[in-house]
């Protein structure tokens, strides 16, 4: 595991080894989206010397969620949560970015401040989810975004960076991945828009261009980061030309001097399976060409497969999501060739410490 085990620079941050904790929606926040206790355990478990931490998608702007239980970073109230994490994290060595998310219309009417509709670009049907008290249940059908709207939305996701500077964050990461808001304006089967924000490529991909440039403003380039599904279809995206549209994304990206750009590998359909059959890594592969800078690639990867894919110069580092859930201790387990502990999957949404923070590390496990 030489390759998985060596220093990397992102931006003007030095990481020591390349197994990155992917984003991973928990929705353990208390009350007003206030991350707690039980979650700065969770990230500090977690959190290695060295090591790059992404937190899960935190809400950027109050109806900007989909998923009761996700923490904020949308009110002055939820800084002192986070800078609770973030201090558990640099005490054990790691680099820590939030990623900032708006799930736009993948979102539910119970989840909206007086009970309104999400909003997305356009007005289309469309199928997919949200978390609400009432379990999982159908979205709310959405309304468009006025112009001057995705102007304040650019302005809102400033304010939640200040808040995120102001927690010590090291850097941000933008969810522009999954059918959520920043997917949905790039995408043609989702964006109608007339307006600036709409039609031509470079019109879809302004609203997400202007927010970089608002974060940055706050944190640099250096230290603001992309997420993007090239290959994705979680809730209903669709693209006329999808492979052109993510190869000018990326190139334009590529101007930017960003942190890295964070891929997810088309492992299954839509990206959200969990099935064992799975795909070639060609999302980074495709797009490597076009990106010089540092890429991380996730999607189903184990040890052997990550150590593959950086070796290959396709990918810089590799973000593993349940096995990281499961193993708080994974860069240690692959590093030594340890094995490591099985998943449970009904507990990864929601709940307790159970599933969350009640893992064993390998070495507690031999020491009882």
């Amino acid at each position: 595991m030489s390759k998985l085990f060596s220093p990397v620079r992102i931006g003007r941050l030095q990481i020591d080894h390349r197994v990155v904790l992917a984003p991973l929606t928990r929705m353990r926040a208390e009350e007003g989206a206030v991350p707690g206790p039980l979650m700065a355990e969770y990230y500090s478990q977690r959190s290695s010397r060295g090591g790059l931490v992404i937190t899960e998608a935190t809400i950027a702007i109050d109806g900007g969620n989909g998923y009761l239980g996700a923490p904020g970073l949308y009110d002055d109230s939820q800084i002192d949560g986070w800078k609770a994490i973030v201090d558990a994290a640099h005490k054990k060595g790691a680099t820590i970015f939030v990623q900032l998310y708006h799930a736009g219309r993948q979102s539910h009417r119970d989840l909206q401040p007086g009970g309104g509709a999400p909003v997305g670009p356009s007005e289309i049907a469309h199928g997919g989810v949200a978390y609400t008290e009432k379990g999982w249940v159908p979205n709310t059908p959405n309304r468009a975004l006025r112009t001057e709207e995705v102007e304040d939305l650019v302005s809102g996701f400033k304010l939640a960076a200040d808040r995120a500077l102001a927690a010590g964050f090291d850097g941000v990461e933008l969810h522009a991945a999954n059918g959520y808001l920043f997917d949905q304006f790039l995408q043609d089967g989702s964006n109608k828009r007339t307006d600036r924000y709409g039609g031509s490529q470079q019109n879809r991909f302004r609203f997400l261009n202007e927010t970089i440039e608002a974060v940055s403003s706050v944190f640099g380039y250096d230290r603001v980061a992309v997420r993007l599904a090239p290959s994705g279809s979680f809730g209903d995206m669709s693209d006329t030309n999808s492979r052109e549209l993510f190869e000018y994304v990326v190139s334009e990206l590529a101007k930017l001097d960003l942190a890295y750009l964070h891929l997810i590998e088309p492992r299954v359909l839509g990206n959200d399976a969990d099935l064992s059959r799975s795909q070639e890594p060609v999302a980074t592969r495709s797009l490597r060409k076009l990106y010089p800078g540092i890429i991380i690639a996730a999607g189903g990867f184990t040890g052997l497969s990550a150590e593959e894919i950086i070796a290959s110069g396709d990918a810089d580092l590799v973000a593993f999501g349940r096995h990281f859930v499961s193993n708080p201790d994974l860069p240690e387990r692959l590093r030594n060739g340890w094995p490591l502990n099985d998943y449970d999957r009904e507990s990864f949404f929601g709940g307790t410490a159970a599933g969350y923070t009640d893992y064993t590390f390998f070495l507690q496990s031999k020491a009882s």
